[in-house]
């Protein structure tokens, strides 16, 4: 466990993906592409949902075929070609549709994104698995860490990039771009990831051969686990901070001046919230502290939407962007650490999937947030979001630190 080598690979793959996927992220990007072609905040929220939310639907089916599979990697492999390609496409698309035909092109792009998110269901068991078997507990939060603070500054270095085609090449040919582009340089980061040395996994349950049974199988460890189901909780209701983060840039582009090099500034701002926090991130959880690790990243969430009310300069837009970049990553270490220390070796793909399952669910929640916005305005949608963080705080201080109380069951 714990080689040199995997670790660098890792690193790269969370760098060049976060360059690649940078280019449609959901809090700016995604939603200025969306409204060029005529979408509503309704189409907004949904597309936003369909980027981070497609693979739930997967998510127990992929931990149900793969009970037996002794390695994950030749599955993943197969994950990562598709996902490169429903990237890559969607940018073809939009230089091919997108001046003429801007309703066939959302068409486009809502099928691809949910392509590319779609497969990440599988993906996710696979990778987690993966990591858990190549990575020890204590050093998984450090080369975590590492690879979200690499992952920021590729974002970062993604942003300045998006500025410069924004600004350079007219609509919609710069999405287009950006995207094809994106979709290259995340090859190099899924090639990477895609030779990390990957051991033979020798403990298995029973295997069940009935997915129906898997489900009833998966719904009484559910029940049994009291521990899983706070964590569940805890990270659902973490991320309703996506019930407002879709919008806030449109509230922006209503009260200040956002050019294509303020988007840019406000990209930046998100992805070094997410590069530098997880200098912090990698300290606290590499010393067995993930609770606290979620307290911390809730709370910045709460602050960033309460900020969100008032908020009529490009610096506090900043503020906001870069508090929520911090945040994501928080609870991204912690959510991932937590499960693997709990789940008993042999059910770890169960235990995964069903914690990401639920908590994806999530993901949609700005389908929610498109909703109080249509209906409520902007002061429902940031009240609403900020009284489901609160609640998920709440949740996240019942979180046990494994380190400190041993139940370790793998």
């Amino acid at each position: 466990m714990d080689k040199r080598s995997n670790h660098i690979k890792n690193v790269l793959h969370g760098f060049f993906l976060s360059v690649g996927t940078t280019v449609a992220e959901p809090a700016t990007i995604l939603p200025l592409i969306v409204n060029y072609f005529g979408g509503s905040s309704l189409l907004v929220g949904f597309f936003s949902a369909l980027l981070r939310g497609g693979a739930v639907i997967m998510q127990l089916f992929a931990a149900f075929k793969a009970q037996h599979y002794k390695r994950m990697l030749p599955y993943l492999r197969v994950v990562f070609l598709f996902r490169f390609l429903s990237w890559f496409l969607i940018g073809v698309c939009i230089i091919l549709f997108g001046k003429e035909h801007p309703t066939l092109t959302l068409w486009c792009i809502g099928i691809g994104l949910f392509l590319f998110s779609f497969s990440a269901g599988f993906g996710a068991i696979y990778f987690r698995e993966i990591i858990a078997k190549i990575f020890s507990h204590k050093f998984r939060g450090k080369t975590m860490a590492t690879r979200q603070f690499f992952a920021g500054l590729g974002a970062i270095i993604s942003g300045a990039v998006t500025a410069v085609v924004l600004e350079r090449f007219e609509p919609p040919y710069d999405f287009g771009y950006l995207f094809m582009l994106s979709a290259v340089l995340m090859g190099i980061g899924l090639s990477a990831f895609a030779t990390v040395e990957e051991p033979i996994k020798e403990r298995f349950e029973t295997k069940i051969d009935s997915f129906a049974e898997f489900l009833k199988h998966a719904a009484k460890t559910l029940k049994s686990d009291r521990q899983l189901q706070i964590q569940i909780a805890t990270f659902l209701f973490g991320y309703s901070y996506l019930i407002a983060l879709p919008f806030i840039i449109l509230d922006a582009k209503e009260k200040i001046e956002l050019t294509g090099t303020a988007v840019g500034v406000l990209i930046t701002a998100q992805m070094s919230g997410a590069m530098l926090s997880n200098i912090l991130w990698g300290k606290i959880s590499g010393s067995g502290r993930n609770r606290l690790v979620a307290n911390i990243a809730i709370s910045m969430q709460l602050t960033a939407t309460l900020l969100a009310f008032f908020a009529d300069s490009l610096t506090l837009y900043m503020l906001i962007f870069f508090l929520f970049g911090a945040a994501a990553d928080g609870n991204r270490i912690a959510s991932g650490n937590l499960i693997l220390i709990l789940a008993p070796e042999a059910k770890r793909p169960l235990y995964v999937a069903l914690q990401m399952n639920i908590v994806s669910l999530g993901m949609f929640f700005s389908i929610l947030g498109g909703f109080l916005l249509h209906f409520g305005g902007y002061p429902m949608l940031y009240s609403v979001t900020a009284a489901t963080l609160l609640l998920a705080l709440a949740l996240s201080f019942k979180l046990i630190d494994q380190l400190k109380e041993p139940s370790e069951k793998s």
